[in-house]
Protein backbone atom coordinates (compact mmCIF):
# COMPACT_ATOMS: atom_id res chain seq x y z
CA UNK A 1 0.00 0.00 0.00
CA UNK A 2 1.57 3.37 -1.01
CA UNK A 3 2.52 5.92 1.65
CA UNK A 4 0.48 9.13 1.63
CA UNK A 5 2.80 10.82 4.16
CA UNK A 6 6.48 9.99 4.44
CA UNK A 7 9.16 11.89 6.32
CA UNK A 8 12.91 11.34 6.33
CA UNK A 9 14.83 12.86 9.24
CA UNK A 10 12.42 15.80 9.20
CA UNK A 11 13.72 18.53 11.49
CA UNK A 12 12.44 22.00 12.37
CA UNK A 13 14.66 23.93 14.75
CA UNK A 14 13.75 27.12 16.61
CA UNK A 15 17.24 27.64 17.98
CA UNK A 16 17.11 27.14 21.73
CA UNK A 17 13.42 26.22 21.64
CA UNK A 18 12.29 22.70 20.79
CA UNK A 19 10.79 21.86 17.42
CA UNK A 20 10.97 18.41 15.83
CA UNK A 21 14.12 16.35 15.40
CA UNK A 22 14.84 13.60 12.83
CA UNK A 23 11.22 12.53 12.51
CA UNK A 24 10.72 9.41 10.39
CA UNK A 25 7.16 8.21 9.86
CA UNK A 26 5.17 6.63 7.05
CA UNK A 27 1.37 6.87 6.84
CA UNK A 28 -0.37 4.45 4.49
CA UNK A 29 -3.19 5.25 2.12
CA UNK A 30 -6.61 4.78 3.70
CA UNK A 31 -5.52 4.52 7.33
CA UNK A 32 -6.42 6.67 10.32
CA UNK A 33 -3.05 7.39 11.91
CA UNK A 34 -2.77 8.77 15.43
CA UNK A 35 -0.11 11.28 16.49
CA UNK A 36 0.05 11.76 20.24
CA UNK A 37 2.19 13.55 22.78
CA UNK A 38 1.95 16.13 25.58
CA UNK A 39 1.85 19.89 25.07
CA UNK A 40 5.12 21.15 23.63
CA UNK A 41 6.20 17.76 22.30
CA UNK A 42 6.14 18.95 18.68
CA UNK A 43 2.75 17.84 17.33
CA UNK A 44 1.65 21.18 15.87
CA UNK A 45 5.14 21.93 14.57
CA UNK A 46 5.08 18.61 12.75
CA UNK A 47 1.72 19.36 11.12
CA UNK A 48 2.70 22.90 10.10
CA UNK A 49 5.92 21.61 8.56
CA UNK A 50 4.05 18.92 6.60
CA UNK A 51 1.73 21.61 5.23
CA UNK A 52 4.59 24.00 4.39
CA UNK A 53 3.39 26.62 6.86
CA UNK A 54 6.88 26.19 8.34
CA UNK A 55 10.00 25.44 6.32
CA UNK A 56 12.01 22.42 7.53
CA UNK A 57 15.49 23.06 8.87
CA UNK A 58 16.65 19.75 7.40
CA UNK A 59 15.29 16.44 6.20
CA UNK A 60 12.25 16.08 3.95
CA UNK A 61 8.54 15.29 3.86
CA UNK A 62 6.45 14.01 0.98
CA UNK A 63 2.66 13.83 0.67
CA UNK A 64 1.19 11.78 -2.20
CA UNK A 65 4.79 11.37 -3.36
CA UNK A 66 5.09 15.16 -3.75
CA UNK A 67 7.65 17.32 -1.97
CA UNK A 68 6.07 19.27 0.90
CA UNK A 69 7.93 22.48 -0.05
CA UNK A 70 8.17 22.56 -3.83
CA UNK A 71 4.79 20.87 -4.49
CA UNK A 72 2.81 22.50 -1.68
CA UNK A 73 0.09 23.89 -3.95
CA UNK A 74 -0.63 20.48 -5.53
CA UNK A 75 -0.68 18.87 -2.07
CA UNK A 76 -3.14 21.40 -0.65
CA UNK A 77 -5.52 20.84 -3.59
CA UNK A 78 -6.27 17.36 -2.21
CA UNK A 79 -5.75 17.93 1.52
CA UNK A 80 -8.09 19.25 4.22
CA UNK A 81 -6.68 20.72 7.44
CA UNK A 82 -8.43 21.55 10.71
CA UNK A 83 -6.22 23.42 13.22
CA UNK A 84 -6.73 23.21 16.97
CA UNK A 85 -7.60 26.92 17.19
CA UNK A 86 -10.26 28.07 14.70
CA UNK A 87 -10.17 31.68 13.48
CA UNK A 88 -12.31 32.95 10.60
CA UNK A 89 -13.48 36.39 9.49
CA UNK A 90 -16.22 37.08 12.00
CA UNK A 91 -18.57 38.93 9.60
CA UNK A 92 -18.86 35.93 7.28
CA UNK A 93 -21.92 33.74 7.60
CA UNK A 94 -21.52 30.00 8.12
CA UNK A 95 -23.10 29.28 4.74
CA UNK A 96 -20.97 31.88 3.00
CA UNK A 97 -17.77 30.51 4.45
CA UNK A 98 -18.62 26.94 3.46
CA UNK A 99 -19.50 28.00 -0.10
CA UNK A 100 -16.22 29.90 -0.35
CA UNK A 101 -14.27 26.89 0.97
CA UNK A 102 -16.00 24.53 -1.48
CA UNK A 103 -15.02 26.76 -4.39
CA UNK A 104 -11.39 25.73 -3.98
CA UNK A 105 -12.05 21.99 -4.43
CA UNK A 106 -13.25 20.24 -7.58
CA UNK A 107 -14.77 17.34 -5.62
CA UNK A 108 -16.99 19.54 -3.42
CA UNK A 109 -20.75 19.33 -4.06
CA UNK A 110 -23.40 21.71 -2.71
CA UNK A 111 -25.77 18.83 -1.91
CA UNK A 112 -23.17 16.97 0.14
CA UNK A 113 -22.19 20.15 1.99
CA UNK A 114 -25.86 20.76 2.84
CA UNK A 115 -26.17 17.23 4.21
CA UNK A 116 -23.16 17.87 6.47
CA UNK A 117 -24.65 21.20 7.62
CA UNK A 118 -27.74 19.31 8.76
CA UNK A 119 -25.78 16.42 10.22
CA UNK A 120 -23.57 18.70 12.34
CA UNK A 121 -26.51 20.94 13.27
CA UNK A 122 -25.10 24.18 11.86
CA UNK A 123 -27.04 27.41 11.28
CA UNK A 124 -25.98 28.70 7.81
CA UNK A 125 -27.28 32.24 8.30
CA UNK A 126 -25.40 32.88 11.53
CA UNK A 127 -22.23 34.96 11.45
CA UNK A 128 -18.96 33.35 12.56
CA UNK A 129 -18.55 36.00 15.25
CA UNK A 130 -21.77 34.85 16.89
CA UNK A 131 -20.61 31.26 17.31
CA UNK A 132 -19.19 29.51 20.35
CA UNK A 133 -15.79 27.80 20.15
CA UNK A 134 -17.49 24.43 19.66
CA UNK A 135 -19.68 25.69 16.82
CA UNK A 136 -16.67 27.28 15.10
CA UNK A 137 -14.95 23.91 15.30
CA UNK A 138 -18.01 22.26 13.70
CA UNK A 139 -17.84 24.73 10.81
CA UNK A 140 -14.16 23.89 10.27
CA UNK A 141 -14.88 20.16 10.32
CA UNK A 142 -17.74 20.47 7.83
CA UNK A 143 -15.50 22.56 5.55
CA UNK A 144 -12.85 19.84 5.71
CA UNK A 145 -15.26 16.96 5.11
CA UNK A 146 -17.26 18.65 2.35
CA UNK A 147 -14.33 18.91 -0.07
CA UNK A 148 -13.97 15.10 -0.11
CA UNK A 149 -10.20 15.24 0.39
CA UNK A 150 -7.73 12.43 -0.17
CA UNK A 151 -5.99 13.40 3.07
CA UNK A 152 -7.34 14.99 6.25
CA UNK A 153 -4.93 16.46 8.81
CA UNK A 154 -6.71 17.14 12.08
CA UNK A 155 -5.11 18.87 15.08
CA UNK A 156 -7.18 18.27 18.24
CA UNK A 157 -10.42 18.06 16.22
CA UNK A 158 -12.78 17.35 19.13
CA UNK A 159 -11.81 20.30 21.35
CA UNK A 160 -15.02 22.11 22.27
CA UNK A 161 -17.35 19.46 20.82
CA UNK A 162 -20.14 17.88 22.85
CA UNK A 163 -20.25 14.05 23.05
CA UNK A 164 -23.03 13.71 20.46
CA UNK A 165 -21.13 15.72 17.83
CA UNK A 166 -17.97 13.75 18.64
CA UNK A 167 -19.77 10.55 17.64
CA UNK A 168 -21.08 12.27 14.50
CA UNK A 169 -17.50 13.24 13.62
CA UNK A 170 -16.16 9.73 14.26
CA UNK A 171 -18.83 8.24 12.00
CA UNK A 172 -18.00 10.77 9.27
CA UNK A 173 -14.28 10.03 9.51
CA UNK A 174 -14.87 6.29 9.22
CA UNK A 175 -17.04 6.93 6.17
CA UNK A 176 -14.24 9.00 4.63
CA UNK A 177 -11.80 6.19 5.37
CA UNK A 178 -14.02 3.65 3.61
CA UNK A 179 -13.93 5.92 0.56
CA UNK A 180 -10.11 5.82 0.55
CA UNK A 181 -9.34 8.97 2.52
CA UNK A 182 -6.28 8.98 4.79
CA UNK A 183 -6.60 10.70 8.18
CA UNK A 184 -3.67 12.06 10.23
CA UNK A 185 -5.11 12.68 13.70
CA UNK A 186 -3.25 14.60 16.39
CA UNK A 187 -5.05 14.39 19.72
CA UNK A 188 -4.75 14.52 23.50
CA UNK A 189 -7.85 12.33 23.81
CA UNK A 190 -6.41 8.83 23.96
CA UNK A 191 -9.84 7.18 24.05
CA UNK A 192 -10.70 8.62 20.64
CA UNK A 193 -7.29 7.64 19.27
CA UNK A 194 -7.83 4.10 20.51
CA UNK A 195 -11.32 3.88 18.98
CA UNK A 196 -10.36 5.31 15.56
CA UNK A 197 -6.71 4.64 14.77
CA UNK A 198 -4.96 1.55 13.48
CA UNK A 199 -1.48 2.84 14.26
CA UNK A 200 -0.09 5.59 16.43
CA UNK A 201 3.16 7.55 16.64
CA UNK A 202 4.22 8.78 20.08
CA UNK A 203 6.31 11.97 20.06
CA UNK A 204 8.43 12.99 23.03
CA UNK A 205 10.59 16.13 23.20
CA UNK A 206 10.46 16.54 19.43
CA UNK A 207 11.49 12.97 18.61
CA UNK A 208 9.43 9.91 17.73
CA UNK A 209 9.53 7.61 20.75
CA UNK A 210 7.63 4.77 19.05
CA UNK A 211 5.31 3.89 16.19
CA UNK A 212 3.01 1.09 17.23
CA UNK A 213 0.01 -0.83 15.96
CA UNK A 214 -2.80 -0.29 18.45
CA UNK A 215 -4.03 -3.86 18.10
CA UNK A 216 -0.64 -5.19 19.16
CA UNK A 217 -0.39 -2.66 21.99
CA UNK A 218 -3.74 -3.53 23.52
CA UNK A 219 -3.36 -7.28 23.01
CA UNK A 220 -0.19 -7.56 25.07
CA UNK A 221 -2.42 -8.76 27.93
CA UNK A 222 -0.64 -6.59 30.47
CA UNK A 223 -2.48 -5.68 33.67
CA UNK A 224 -2.42 -2.43 35.57
CA UNK A 225 -2.25 -3.16 39.29
CA UNK A 226 -2.96 -0.60 42.01
CA UNK A 227 -2.14 -1.59 45.61
CA UNK A 228 -3.48 0.41 48.57
CA UNK A 229 -1.79 0.18 51.98
CA UNK A 230 0.29 -2.72 53.26
CA UNK A 231 4.06 -3.16 53.07
CA UNK A 232 4.68 -1.39 49.78
CA UNK A 233 8.20 -1.97 48.41
CA UNK A 234 10.25 0.79 46.78
CA UNK A 235 10.90 -1.49 43.80
CA UNK A 236 9.83 -4.97 42.71
CA UNK A 237 12.51 -7.42 41.59
CA UNK A 238 10.63 -9.13 38.76
CA UNK A 239 10.96 -9.11 34.97
CA UNK A 240 7.15 -9.20 34.77
CA UNK A 241 6.67 -5.95 36.69
CA UNK A 242 7.16 -2.38 35.51
CA UNK A 243 6.77 0.26 38.20
CA UNK A 244 4.54 3.24 37.40
CA UNK A 245 4.33 5.20 40.66
CA UNK A 246 4.57 4.92 44.45
CA UNK A 247 3.16 7.69 46.61
CA UNK A 248 0.74 8.41 49.48
CA UNK A 249 0.36 4.76 50.46
CA UNK A 250 -0.43 3.65 46.91
CA UNK A 251 1.69 1.56 44.54
CA UNK A 252 0.94 1.29 40.82
CA UNK A 253 2.67 -1.12 38.45
CA UNK A 254 2.01 -3.00 35.22
CA UNK A 255 2.20 -6.79 35.21
CA UNK A 256 3.35 -8.51 32.00
CA UNK A 257 2.75 -12.23 32.44
CA UNK A 258 -0.14 -14.70 32.00
CA UNK A 259 0.77 -16.27 35.38
CA UNK A 260 -1.91 -14.83 37.66
CA UNK A 261 -0.82 -17.13 40.48
CA UNK A 262 2.52 -15.33 40.66
CA UNK A 263 0.71 -12.01 40.78
CA UNK A 264 -1.45 -13.20 43.70
CA UNK A 265 1.68 -14.31 45.57
CA UNK A 266 3.28 -10.93 44.92
CA UNK A 267 0.24 -9.12 46.28
CA UNK A 268 0.20 -11.44 49.30
CA UNK A 269 3.83 -10.60 50.07
CA UNK A 270 2.86 -6.91 50.22
CA UNK A 271 0.11 -7.61 52.78
CA UNK A 272 -2.09 -5.31 50.68
CA UNK A 273 -5.00 -3.56 52.35
CA UNK A 274 -6.80 -3.51 49.01
CA UNK A 275 -5.90 -3.77 45.34
CA UNK A 276 -7.33 -3.24 41.87
CA UNK A 277 -6.35 -5.23 38.75
CA UNK A 278 -7.47 -3.99 35.31
CA UNK A 279 -6.43 -4.34 31.68
CA UNK A 280 -3.78 -1.89 30.52
CA UNK A 281 -5.27 0.90 28.39
CA UNK A 282 -3.62 3.11 25.78
CA UNK A 283 -3.30 5.84 28.43
CA UNK A 284 -1.09 3.58 30.56
CA UNK A 285 1.10 2.64 27.60
CA UNK A 286 1.37 6.29 26.59
CA UNK A 287 2.42 7.35 30.08
CA UNK A 288 5.08 4.64 30.20
CA UNK A 289 7.00 6.54 27.50
CA UNK A 290 7.12 9.66 29.67
CA UNK A 291 7.65 8.37 33.20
Amino acid sequence: MPAVIETKNLTKSYGSNRGIIDVNISVNEGEIFGFIGPNGAGKSTMIKTLLNFLFPTSGSASLFGLDSVTDSRRIKAQTAYVPSDIRYYEDLTVGGLLSYSDSFYAAAEAGYTQSLIERFDLEPKKKIGELSMGNKKKVALVAALSCRPKLMILDEPTNGLDPLIRHTLFDALLEQQRQGCTVFLSSHNLDEVQSLCGRVAIIREGRIAAVRELGAMTEEKAKRVTVFGGNLPQTVDSASVKMVSRENGKLVFTYHSPDMGALIKLLGSMNAGDFLVEDVKLNDIFLSYYQ
